[in-house]
């Protein structure tokens, strides 16, 4: 049941960031979190950075899934 939660944590936090790089959230990009990536190689690449990283962890996400045998 727990793999099932982590599962659902990456999936989740693939979509925001996803999300963020497709609608271009002003919120996410002037937290204090992601000034590091921001500042060092501009907005426009941080979007692309946080686009791949949602696909990466939704990736991540079905595959364990699809892999995972079922709880007895």
């Amino acid at each position: 049941m727990s793999q099932y939660i982590v599962q659902g944590i990456f999936a989740v936090a693939g979509i925001i960031s996803l999300l963020t790089a497709i609608l271009d959230w002003d919120w996410f990009f002037t937290a204090q979190n992601t000034q590091f990536v921001v500042q060092n190689v501009g907005r426009r690449q941080a979007r692309w950075f946080y686009g791949v990283l949602g696909m990466i962890l939704i990736g991540t996400a079905v595959f364990f899934f699809l892999n995972t045998p079922p709880v007895a």
